[in-house]
């Protein structure tokens, strides 16, 4: 494929980050729209920047002036406000828009596995992927009625060293070490699927500039899934501890003494998830995701340890830790 211009709207985050090195690795002409670079994920040699507020659509305007490009990816969307002013905007100046959706947004209870993307979308527990819902059908409606160029994406859950996937963050990281009890939300044995942010990225960019997935939609994940015990008890390990002390506390119970987890426990954490990656690997010959879970725990450990001022303690997360456990031990009293 010959070299195409890019657009990313974001350009810093987990998943973009990785996917505009991948692109400039590629030979791609990348330029990242964005209030300024990020110091955890600083900005990839031969990128262009722009600086614009992307949620102010003037300011987006004025950034790219009269310009046009092979593909526009936008990362930070999340409503239809958002989506519907980058309608406005690229129509005609855009060969591909590529929207980041969510597998968060597929039926929750999930009716079967493996999850495809034809399984159905509803999610009453989190406003974000209902959100996410609506961007999708306000682009398919657009997509249909006037032919805008769209691609959505559904990321699961994707993971770079910086993002510890665990109830906590540090903060358990830093309980295990010192023989603490940490909550794992549910009983542990649901299925969940960690995503490196690289191997998504690679999938990801091989979507770019294909006509084939205009008005098309995919999931990128990885094929391994995990209970979550055995996602706690690898990062514990990554971390010197073999043998963690970890407490299940009911979902709903989480959800109800720390309200800020609850949406996202109780909207996708709490559902036993499988994805179907068929349908990518068809579009993206030779694709497969190659980073299991334990290298990539070692990664987020190892990134952590490099540098203590890395290492913040929640004492919210803390202090909801100790009201759970209080509970869990009221309970089983």
């Amino acid at each position: 494929m010959s070299a195409l211009t890019l657009l990313f709207i974001g350009g810093t985050g987990i998943i973009s980050s990785a996917a505009a090195a991948r692109a400039i690795d590629l030979g791609h002409e990348v330029t990242l729209l964005n209030r300024g670079s990020s110091h955890t994920r600083p900005v990839p040699a031969g990128a262009e920047v722009l600086t614009g507020d992307v949620s102010d659509p003037a300011s987006v305007r004025s950034a790219i002036g009269d310009r046009s490009f092979d593909v526009v990816v936008d990362f930070v969307a999340f409503t239809p406000a958002q989506v519907q002013a980058d309608i406005d905007l690229f129509t005609g100046r855009a060969g591909q828009y590529v929207f980041i959706s969510s597998a968060s947004a597929y039926q929750k209870p999930v009716a079967s596995l493996p999850i495809r993307e034809s399984s159905p979308l509803r999610n009453p527990w989190w406003q974000y992927s209902r959100d996410k819902i609506a961007c999708e059908d306000l682009l398919v409606g657009a997509y249909r009625s006037t032919g805008f160029p769209v691609t959505i994406i559904r990321p699961s859950h994707t993971y770079d060293r910086t993002s510890i996937p665990i109830t906590g963050g540090w903060t358990a990281i830093d309980r295990f070490r010192r023989g603490l009890e940490v909550i794992v939300p549910g009983d542990g044995t649901s299925l969940w699927t960690l995503t490196h942010h690289a191997d998504f990225a690679r999938a990801f960019v091989g979507l770019l500039g294909l006509p084939s997935a205009i008005g098309d939609v995919f999931h990128i994940t990885s094929d391994e899934a995990l209970p979550w015990n055995q996602i706690y008890t690898t990062l514990a390990a990554a971390a010197g501890v073999d043998d963690p002390k970890l407490v299940h506390v009911a979902s709903e119970s989480v959800a109800r003494v720390a309200p800020e987890w609850g949406p996202g426990i109780l909207g996708d954490k709490a559902h036993s998830v499988v994805f179907d990656n068929s349908k990518v690997k068809a579009f993206v010959p030779g694709w497969k995701a190659t980073t299991p879970w334990w290298a990539g725990a070692r990664e987020i450990v190892e990134w952590y340890d490099a540098d203590a001022s890395r290492q913040a303690i929640d004492e919210g997360a803390n202090q909801a830790f100790e009201r759970l456990l209080a509970g869990a031990r009221s309970f089983g009293a």
